[in-house]
């Protein structure tokens, strides 16, 4: 399909919580298609629909040698362990930081065919399955960070090259599922 450029830091869409997909049709499946040639082309472990600028509760994901995408997702923890990691987000390229996740997790949700879905998790895929859905949901992982690494973590993030600290510019989403967006 096609590798569309992904959202950056300060960019609205990415703190908006994404709408329910209510629609399992060619559009969906275009998205979804979309959203994986984009993640590996930008060799990420996950990618959320609001990083292309669409707002709508889809991400992809391929690493632990798991590979697949889920739709209107939902997690629950297995267990009461945690990891402590480095985490990036290909929203703020190039940085990363330790964040706090649960160690292991079960994904429920659907395909892009309408089927229902299971993923369990431990690890990076816990990891990601946790990042990808708080994309959704509007919440960035510098947000879970702990107060002093989140201050260092802005401090950086403001210092990056890419970031220009302005709204971007009004223009029309890449999929016929969303109007304008920011």
């Amino acid at each position: 399909m096609s590798v569309l450029p992904v959202r950056l830091f300060g960019d609205p869409v990415l703190r908006t919580r994404a709408a329910e997909v209510t629609t399992f049709d060619a559009e969906l499946r275009k998205l979804v298609a979309d959203l994986t040639d984009t993640m590996h082309d930008e060799g990420g472990a996950g990618l959320a629909a609001p990083q292309l600028g669409v707002g709508l509760r889809v991400f992809t994901y391929d690493c632990d040698g798991f590979a697949g995408h889920l739709v209107n997702p939902t997690w629950d923890v297995v267990g009461d362990e945690e990891q402590v990691g480095p985490e990036g987000c290909l929203s703020i390229p190039g940085l990363r930081w330790d964040c706090r996740r649960h160690l292991h997790v079960v994904a429920r949700g659907w395909n892009m065919h309408g089927e229902p879905v299971v993923v369990e998790g431990s690890e990076l895929l816990a990891r990601c399955i946790q990042h990808e859905t708080d994309h959704l949901d509007g919440v960035l992982f510098v947000d879970r960070l702990d107060p002093e690494t989140r201050r260092q973590a802005m401090a950086e993030i403001r210092a990056a090259e890419w970031f220009q600290g302005s709204m971007p510019e009004v223009r029309e989403s890449p999929h016929p599922l969303f109007g304008k967006v920011r």
